[in-house]
């Protein structure tokens, strides 16, 4: 499309009460808003006059240079049933429910998750010894999202 053409489409545009106009030709495709009274073109592109070519593959980098992934924490990890905030104990002054160190059963409660103004206790689906702990007390949780690792 020729740049004459364009100016025309513009100062059409300008002039009437049409506030978009996209006009496709085999040169290519405009596209004109008109915005506080001033028409303008938003996106001009060329069509393709040949069959691109097909892209080069590039080498990939070592390995040794990417950066090496978190491993994972050994052990079953108990994870978040729901979206809320974690809690290391039943009030802000109560000692936490369990510690590293602490020796659980399964169906012990480790911590407790709020949302949505309900306090849900979340119980150790393991028997075993508290590892790690992988949340701060008040912080967001995800759903799946890792909670304790219990070996």
């Amino acid at each position: 499309m020729d740049l004459r053409k364009l100016k025309t489409l513009i100062d059409l545009v300008s002039d009437s009460n049409v506030s978009e106009l996209e006009i496709t030709e085999a040169e290519g495709k405009v596209r004109i808003v008109k915005s506080m009274g001033v028409a303008a073109p938003v996106m001009v592109q060329q069509a393709p006059l040949a069959a691109a070519p097909a892209p080069v593959a590039v080498a990939a980098a070592p390995a040794a240079e990417a950066p090496a992934a978190p491993a994972a924490p050994a052990g079953h990890a108990v994870k978040s049933p729901m979206v809320g905030t974690f809690y290391r104990s039943s009030s802000p002054g109560a000692a936490p429910f369990v510690q590293i160190g602490s020796v659980v059963k399964e169906g012990d409660t480790l911590c407790i998750i709020e949302a949505m103004k309900i306090l849900n206790e979340i119980e150790s689906d393991k028997s075993g010894t508290v590892t790690q702990i992988l949340c701060e007390n008040g912080q967001a949780t995800e759903y799946g999202q890792p909670l304790f690792i219990v070996e």
